[in-house]
């Protein structure tokens, strides 16, 4: 292996959504540094099963608005 090239591996503390903390070695930020997660294991439908009750009505006036002009044709 090639001296010096390889990133720093260090000690970080991990918050997970429901507030509990555990400490595990990445490359992330610099040593002691904390990373709270938005979304986990623990709350995400993928590994729960259970689904969340989006804005769908929120989702889609945002697209009709941002896409309302793409194929309206002009009348001459």
């Amino acid at each position: 292996m090639k001296p010096d090239i390889h990133p720093d591996y260090h000690e970080i503390n991990i918050i997970m959504t429901d507030g509990s903390t555990y400490k595990t070695r990445s490359c992330m930020g610099a040593a002691g540094d904390t990373l709270r997660l938005d979304i986990d294991p623990k709350s995400h439908p993928a590994w729960t099963g259970v689904q969340r009750v989006m804005d769908t009505g929120g989702q889609i006036a945002k697209f009709n608005k941002k896409f309302a002009g793409i194929g309206a044709r002009k009348k001459v």
